[in-house]
């Protein structure tokens, strides 16, 4: 028993200790004259979607969540961040070169066709990113229609 208690203790200890390891949460500021959603004018309807289901991940006005200030998961969210970024920043938009918006559209809807984004487990907590088939569907066309005609 005093065994137990000694390591549920240093568990405690070490759970308290990781807290102080800080984790960037800063977001840069948005330049809104290459932001994908300010440039391109996309209508309001399409624009909620995307900043709904996307933004958290894909931009740079990433709202962090309460949980998200306890370690170890805060170390997760901010790897999904991170990597969500490096594949697709919608508040560079305007910064990346045609055959990149490109491969990202197509990637995108790809994405939606098959319900791999948003996350599964970021639906979990947030009810305002679960896409309904209609929804997917819009963004789809959105982003198709930028594609055929080439305004990206």
């Amino acid at each position: 028993m005093k065994k137990a208690k000694k390591i549920i203790f240093w568990i405690l200890v070490g759970f308290a200790l990781i807290q102080f390891i800080p984790i960037d949460r800063v977001n840069k500021p948005v330049d809104h004259a290459v932001n994908f959603v300010d440039a391109k004018k996309t209508p309001e309807k399409v624009k909620s979607l995307i900043k709904n289901a996307c933004y958290d991940c894909h931009s740079n006005e990433t709202v962090y969540p309460k949980y998200a200030f306890i370690a170890p998961v805060s170390w997760s969210v901010k790897s999904h961040v991170n990597e969500g970024r490096a594949h697709l920043n919608f508040s560079i938009w305007g910064t990346y070169n045609k055959e990149l918006k490109e491969n990202m559209l197509d990637r995108s809807m790809e994405a939606l066709k098959h319900k791999t984004m948003p996350l599964p487990g970021y639906i979990v907590y947030h009810k305002e990113a679960n896409l309904s088939q209609a929804e997917r569907t819009l963004l789809i066309q959105y982003f198709d229609e930028m594609l055929k005609s080439k305004t990206y």
